[in-house]
């Protein structure tokens, strides 16, 4: 598992992900999604595993669900776990604030 961070403060990781918008992040090689709403960040795969769809042009709702634009799949943000549909659930990277930037696990 290996550490990437986001940014070098909470300030500027908070200007770089806007409130409830998807950005892609490439970390090393893998590409991740990177969400927040407020204060709480979600990292997750980009790809929808039902259909392969980019989750970056999904829209995040106001409990915490990333929803797939396809076929408006939904996945819970802090689990992965699908909420509406039937697919396999979505992969979520574990993540942290700190007064440093966002720091982000994955698995390389």
């Amino acid at each position: 598992m290996k550490t990437f961070t986001l940014g070098t403060s909470k300030e500027q990781v908070l200007r770089l992900i806007p409130d409830k918008q998807i950005k892609i992040v490439q970390l090393g090689s893998t590409k991740v999604c990177v969400t927040r709403d407020g204060e709480n960040f979600f990292v997750f795969e980009t790809l929808c595993p039902h259909r392969k769809a980019n989750l970056s042009q999904g829209f995040i709702n106001g409990i915490q669900e990333v929803i797939c634009h396809l076929h408006e799949y939904r996945f819970d943000l802090k689990t992965g776990s699908v909420t509406s549909g039937q697919c396999p659930d979505l992969t979520i990277y574990q993540s942290e604030m700190s007064e440093e930037g966002l720091k982000i696990k994955i698995n390389v």
